[in-house]
């Protein structure tokens, strides 16, 4: 039986429809509202104070239907809803035939087998109008659909003629199936509110409101402004028709992706091939590579060895030598010790002994002074065996360069080491009656002065030389800087002897690759912008891409290609600037490494490159003559 509503009208929000739509169609499946009338007639429990309850179940169901899309409040909404979800599912059985309207393409024959106008459009016609100035005007087509926003139509066309507005308009709909669906729901919501195609037709008096309908063959072949702007405007076709059409594209598109998807098999039957002779190839250069790295390995272990029985070959001879020390160290003691007993026996053998004596001391001192040289010999040979591998080349190198600068010296040197050998060696082999040694002393005595004086004069002269080139160079340097400063104040204008700063980068320089990158007009500030970055890049201590190599024995110093800011400027800007911002890091190495900004000199532009002294000056002098000639 049916209920009371009066507790159940309530206000809900829009949040609440879903729950408060399932509670009612609860409610109507267990038959606490009364759907079907005695007479085999339906008729809607929520909306009984209206003259007509006697539907037929598909008028009952576009009822239903039309108000649940509406924009009603949602109390009624959700009671419209419930009882079309309760007439889908659960009356459709009772009915003997559903004759609901869905909205999906292909759910009934008729529907199917129906022409359309395609695109869907709608019509919509008894819209308001009034004449003004001898003309009929209407609402708007953006105000209709305003109106009809919930249907989601494209586009409202109102249709006129010579006496102005018609009272009619079409409404565009999107070409796919949420168009038909919004299309049907349209005509749905007009049925369900008896203002239909079929209502229009049938009523005499039809008022002030607004029928509405979606436009089907009979509308597209009818004469006047609606059947004009049909025929102009779509086509008649079923909803077969776009059926077939539509699964004829899917058909073509899966063939082709089919055919794309083949394609993509054989690359990748391709890739695979090529993976495979790749990773032959790489395990093949693996094992040559542990191949070079065994021969490596076992000529290192080699070399090695030959160090070690080096070692041991140098280790044993200095033990030999030490002992040969150590014998003659013992003999001399025992000589020392006969020397002392011989001095009491004789008071003139005394002086000869205390003589003997003094020589065997120092004799003895220089033996241990040996002895203590050659302990640190042995040591350094030993440290010096372990950095051999670093350090050889490196000696070697500066040995040579030692032996160039100082071989008159050390010849000097030797000579007189050795006359002063000799010199020992005859003084202990003297005798008393030997006249001829004794004058043999002397005059090497007197080669050995003169060899001292001639090397002392050498030291004289050489101190005196490096004093005047150390002089000679601070004038020349002065002067330099002099010359440096007087072309600053002479102009920025170059000519072929001026003033470089090393390290500082010129905009100028960067103003091409920005105008093919940038355009003319904005060229100068980007080359502003990118001078300005990498001149503080090239001013920061923490960057310095360099590496050191070694070339004929000298260490120098080159630009490091895989540092990642160099790479990404070669990446933005090319080759170009890249070699300008290398070659001012280059230069800010050299000239002020520690300071990091840059350094003025002298430069000969038009052989870029360094100038000397003596270019400045002349270039100083033509300068001038030019000038006074123009005086």
């Amino acid at each position: 039986m049916e209920m009371d509503q009066s507790s159940e009208e309530s206000d809900i929000s829009d949040s609440d429809i879903p729950d408060y739509e399932e509670e009612l169609y609860k409610r109507l499946q267990q038959g606490h509202y009364k759907v079907r009338n005695t007479n085999g007639s339906s008729r809607c429990p929520f909306c009984s104070g209206k003259r007509k309850q006697d539907y037929a179940y598909n008028e009952l169901l576009q009822h239903a239907t039309g108000i649940g899309a509406s924009n009603r409040n949602a109390n009624v909404k959700a009671k419209h809803r419930a009882l079309a979800k309760y007439l889908n599912k659960d009356m459709v059985d009772h009915s003997g035939s559903s004759q609901a309207v869905d909205v999906q393409p292909k759910t009934s024959k008729s529907k199917s087998n129906e022409q359309f106008v395609f695109p869907w459009m709608g019509i919509i016609v008894n819209v308001p109008t009034e004449c003004k100035d001898g003309r009929y005007v209407g609402e708007s087509g953006n105000r209709l659909k305003e109106q009809l926003s919930r249907f989601h139509p494209l586009k409202v066309h109102p249709l006129w003629n010579i006496r102005g507005h018609t009272g009619n308009a079409i409404v565009d709909f999107s070409k796919d199936w949420n168009g038909f669906r919004d299309a049907m729901a349209f005509e749905n919501h007009f049925e369900a509110e008896h203002f239909g195609k079929k209502n229009w037709l049938e009523n005499k008096h039809r008022g002030s409101e607004i029928y509405g309908w979606i436009a089907r063959a009979d509308d597209y072949n009818s004469l006047g402004p609606v059947g004009d702007h049909l025929r102009k405007n779509g086509d008649l076709k079923t909803v077969d028709d776009l059926s077939n059409e539509e699964s004829r594209k899917t058909s073509r598109l899966v063939a082709n992706l089919a055919s794309e998807i083949e394609v993509k098999n054989k690359h990748l039957q391709e890739l695979k091939c090529k993976y495979t002779e790749t990773t032959l190839s790489l395990d093949k250069m693996m094992e040559e590579r542990d191949s070079l790295v065994h021969t490596y390995n076992e000529e290192i272990k080699k070399m090695q060895q030959l160090a070690r029985d080096h070692s041991r070959k140098i280790i044993v001879e200095n033990e030999k030598l030490r002992s040969e020390l150590d014998s003659k160290k013992h003999e001399l003691e025992v000589r020392c010790k006969q020397l002392d007993k011989l001095v009491v026996v004789n008071d003139n053998d005394k002086r000869k002994l205390d003589a003997e004596k003094k020589k065997n001391a120092m004799k003895n001192s220089s033996l241990e002074l040996a002895t203590m040289a050659q302990k640190k010999a042995d040591e350094e040979v030993l440290r010096l065996l372990e950095v051999q591998k670093k350090q050889k080349q490196i000696a070697l190198n500066k040995i040579l360069h030692l032996e160039r600068q100082l071989d008159q010296k050390q010849k000097l040197e030797l000579e007189i080491q050795q006359m002063q050998g000799q010199l020992k060696i005859m003084k202990h082999m003297e005798g008393e009656d030997d006249a001829a040694m004794k004058k043999k002393i002397d005059e090497m005595t007197e080669q050995l002065r003169e060899k001292v004086e001639e090397m002392e004069g050498l030291e004289d002269l050489n101190q005196t030389l490096i004093v005047k080139e150390r002089q000679s160079n601070d004038e020349l340097q002065h002067a330099r800087k002099e010359l440096i400063n007087g072309l600053k104040d002479m102009g920025t204008v170059r000519a072929t002897i001026g003033i470089k700063r090393m390290g500082e980068l010129d905009v100028k320089q960067f103003l091409p690759t920005c105008k093919q990158k940038f355009g003319k007009d904005e060229a100068e500030s980007h080359a502003a912008l990118y001078c300005s970055h990498w001149q503080e890049e090239l001013r920061k201590p923490s960057w310095h891409p360099f590496k050191v190599i070694t070339t004929e024995g000298k260490s120098k110093e080159i630009i490091q290609e895989d540092d990642e800011k160099l790479q990404a400027l070669n990446e933005d800007l090319g080759e170009e600037i890249y070699k300008v911002v290398t070659t001012a890091l280059l230069e800010m190495n050299e000239y002020n490494p520690s300071g990091r900004y840059p350094v003025p000199e002298l430069w000969n532009f038009k052989e870029d490159k360094k100038a000397a002294l003596q270019e400045g000056i002349q270039y100083i002098l033509k300068q001038w003559k030019t000038h006074k000639r123009k005086r």
